[in-house]
């Protein structure tokens, strides 16, 4: 075993599935740990080895993880689905997206009807305050005098029908108002 050079236990997973000696300068060393065999293996599957270097190479090295991690995604996806690959997931969540979008849309509704029945509960809870609030004239109590006057406004029919018109006084300002 001449030719055979023993591998150091740093070499990238590039180098270790291509058997290969890993360079100080090996492309792949930065993006494929030597603990992430499978994630280049399906890489290598899906582009090829001499592909990802060159497009690892052409790519600026502030954006070179983001591009590994895209290849791995598209990779796992296309081995997943050979026909759809990485488009198949974007159209499941578009789908999805849709589909909450719309569940957003009822639940804006639901909630735009529930904030009109309360208004109008309020409102009508409010004017029911407000007569609550009001002070209906009272019958006038009866009192016995000497002339009968109290007691012919209390049980007059005239005086019932002013008091049977729901008067209302409001208490704030004093006035008067008629339903």
């Amino acid at each position: 075993m001449k030719g055979y050079e023993s591998r150091s236990s740093s070499s990238c997973a590039a180098c270790k599935l291509l058997k290969r000696r890993c360079t100080p300068n090996c492309v792949f060393a930065p993006y494929f740990h030597s603990d992430e065999c499978n994630k280049f293996a399906k890489v290598h599957k899906v582009f090829g080895a001499s592909n990802v270097s060159k497009i690892l190479i052409e790519v600026p090295q502030e954006h070179r993880e983001d591009t590994v991690n895209s290849l791995a995604f598209e990779a796992e996806a296309r081995l997943r689905d050979p026909v759809y690959g990485c488009i198949g997931d974007i159209v499941l969540l578009q789908r999805k997206m849709v589909d909450l979008q719309h569940d957003l849309a009822m639940a804006k509704d639901r909630l735009a009807r529930c904030a009109a029945a309360t208004a109008a509960a309020t409102t009508t809870t409010s004017g029911d305050v407000l007569h609550a609030t009001h002070v209906s004239l009272p019958h006038l109590p009866e009192f016995s005098t000497s002339n009968g006057f109290n007691d012919s406004l209390c049980h007059s029919s005239s005086s019932s029908q002013l008091l049977r018109r729901h008067e209302i006084v409001d208490d704030f300002n004093q006035i008067t108002y008629i339903l």
